[in-house]
């Protein structure tokens, strides 16, 4: 009997079933993962876990890489695009990372799945759906507790929530951070400074790394915000590393941490601020860069002459 011929199951044996309840409510209760993120975890891991049941695997620790390997191959075979199989793989990573943690399995068989590479377009702007997507990929691969892990979620939640740019970001200082009124001092181009505010799941994720920071501190560490692997400030290129890598995760636009700048403005404006307001956000010395720089979308362009030009309403037949 090959892959494609193994007998469908109707119900998942109560070992997966079990395995696959108690993963959902951890993204969803401890994870805070959104609930867009939460059903597309749930469809892609009810698929998978079918098709292993319908293989012979009963419990988590049956899942091997041939297995993981078979399900995404059929996916590509029944001609789904590859951002959905990369999602699809990013969901089956976290499934079996997780199961190794909770003690359900021997071995992570997802450390060694691949996911086919995504197509990028220029300018890379990521939707606010596919941002979400990362921030969650991000928090849910930070659950080893790998310090590293827990710092590039830091990062990318920074890095979209402010729009700054990544050799700002790298120059920060733990003391650039103002906890209570939730903003981080940046020096920019020109040696501006600029101050700029962050939400509340940046927020989170700063305390978390700042808490786990101890374990990579080295005597060069001085007093660096983010820290690289061995214990020194973090270079751009260990940021934009950290960035490919999550967006290959997550199943979204391959981008750099440029991209979550160009997102973070772009959200920022279809969300009805006016450009200036977004020139100091990026600390640009000019308008006309903010103009060249951002993105307005044809619907919110639209909305608005709609609703501003006198000859916009269509004629009354």
């Amino acid at each position: 009997m090959t892959e494609d011929d193994a007998t469908p199951v109707d119900e998942l044996p109560p070992d997966l079933a079990l395995a696959l309840d108690d993963f959902v409510a951890h993204l969803r209760d401890e994870r805070g993962a959104s609930v867009h993120t939460v059903r597309a975890y749930t469809g892609d891991l009810t698929d998978l876990l079918h098709f292993c049941a319908a293989r012979g695997v009963r419990e988590p620790d049956g899942i091997s890489l041939t297995h993981l390997r078979g399900w995404l191959g059929l996916q590509a075979r029944e001609g789904r695009a590859r951002s959905t199989v990369a999602r699809r793989a990013a969901s089956a990573r976290a499934f079996t990372a997780w199961c190794l943690r909770r003690g359900l399995a021997d071995v992570d068989p997802g450390d060694r799945l691949a996911s086919p590479s995504v197509s990028r377009t220029l300018p890379v702007v990521l939707s606010v759906g596919d941002a979400t997507a990362l921030m969650d990929h991000a928090a849910v691969a930070a659950d080893d507790g790998s310090p590293v892990a827990i710092r590039d979620r830091a990062l990318v939640e920074l890095l979209y929530a402010t729009g700054i740019r990544v050799s700002e970001l790298c120059a920060l200082d733990l003391s650039d951070v103002n906890d209570e009124r939730r903003t981080i001092r940046v020096l920019g181009k020109g040696r501006k400074e600029r101050v700029v505010p962050f939400g509340g799941p940046a927020g989170r994720a700063l305390d978390e790394w700042r808490a786990a920071r101890a374990q990579l501190v080295s005597v060069g560490s001085g007093h660096a915000l983010f820290l690289g692997a061995r214990g020194g400030r973090v270079d751009p290129r260990a940021v934009r590393a950290a960035v490919h890598r999550l967006a290959s995760g997550a199943g979204v636009s391959d981008l750099a941490p440029h991209g979550l700048r160009h997102s973070a403005a772009t959200h920022v404006l279809e969300g009805g601020a006016d450009l200036r307001t977004v020139q100091e956000l990026l600390g640009h010395a000019t308008l006309a860069t903010t103009q060249r720089y951002t993105h307005v979308s044809v619907e919110r362009l639209r909305a608005t002459f709609a609703l501003a030009h006198p000859r916009a309403v269509a004629d009354e037949g």
